[in-house]
């Protein structure tokens, strides 16, 4: 976790680290040879060498040290008896490990130790056997296939800052998909003063079949959050500011925002934002690579019956 932490005599929340988008997917284009040729070179380049379909020689060496630490220091993430390493030079590694391979590959890009770089990747390994939270989202507060393989439930706060960052990152990791789906869930926090507000709008404006309106326009406009602009908000979307006006003041929808932030903290919400993928909590930092990794191997570890294809 990182940045900023909100604190309040009975709860915690700290916002979310999020993954800057890197270029890794340039970095990671193989070219025929290449490969090949920077094996060569140091250690840490005969280890990353020779991988089909995977190219890291464009990584800084700092990043190439770190990653060839990691892929010489873990068994295979599908459960080979060979290191991760090994597995992905014989050119028949599992899906699940090669996703693994490039999240590690941008976790090193952003900086991180092997050290840090193996706890998160196992505690994400392990988040799949952990106990799942079933949660029952509010179909007008998700967007996607209703039978898809895959729900993403977001625990979000209008007023932070790294949940305003996540919403592109999020949208585009299941745009197009139809695997997968993305619910919303309120989780405002007590030192952000306009967020409870900006909570019970939103679900004024879903009552009023405008939830997605008001929540991009919330997000879109968060650093300027305040009582009149929300209400103004509401009227630019063409719902009744009057009406809005007297459901906050009567708080017809504190109840729900209260279920809804204990629904998060029974199922272990320490951060803003926090994903579940099917009742499962995303550990890793968040960016569309990330999303869609999770979202893949979640496919892949259900379909196979709560376990991984060794191929």
């Amino acid at each position: 976790m990182g940045g900023r932490s909100f604190t309040s005599q009975k709860w915690v929340a700290t916002t979310r680290r999020i993954v800057k988008p890197c270029l890794l997917a340039a970095l990671l284009v193989a070219t025929p040879g290449l490969a090949q040729q920077a094996g060569s070179g140091s250690e840490p380049s005969r280890v990353l060498s020779g991988i089909s379909g995977l190219d890291f020689s464009k990584l800084p060496q700092s990043a190439q040290k770190e990653l060839a630490t990691v892929f010489t220091d873990e068994f295979d993430w599908c459960g080979r008896p060979m290191t991760v390493a090994a597995s992905l030079k014989a050119g028949n590694a599992c899906k699940h490990t090669r996703r693994l391979a490039v999240l590690a590959a941008s976790q090193a890009m952003e900086g991180s130790p092997a050290t840090e770089i193996i706890v998160s990747l196992s505690r994400y390994n392990q988040s799949f056997s952990a106990k799942r939270t079933a949660f029952k989202p509010d179909e007008r507060m998700c967007m996607g296939p209703k039978d898809a393989k895959v729900t993403v439930v977001e625990f979000s706060d209008f007023e932070c800052p790294y949940c305003a960052a996540a919403r592109p990152m999020l949208e585009q990791a299941i745009k197009g998909r139809k695997d997968a789906r993305l619910c919303f869930q309120p989780f405002p926090l007590q030192n952000h003063a306009h967020s409870v507000p900006a909570s019970q709008a939103v679900l004024f404006a879903r009552d009023n079949g405008k939830f997605w309106q008001m929540h991009d326009a919330l997000f879109e406009n968060q650093l300027s959050l305040s009582d009149g602009m929300i209400k103004e908000t509401a009227r630019k979307l063409g719902l009744d500011d009057k009406a809005l006006s007297k459901a906050m003041a009567s708080g017809k929808y504190l109840d729900e925002l209260t279920a809804s932030k204990e629904l998060g903290k029974a199922a272990g919400v320490d951060s803003t934002p926090s994903l579940y993928l099917n009742g499962r909590k995303l550990t890793l930092g968040i960016s569309p690579e990330a999303i869609g990794a999770a979202i893949d191997d979640e496919i892949e570890w259900t379909d196979a019956k709560n376990s991984w294809p060794t191929n």
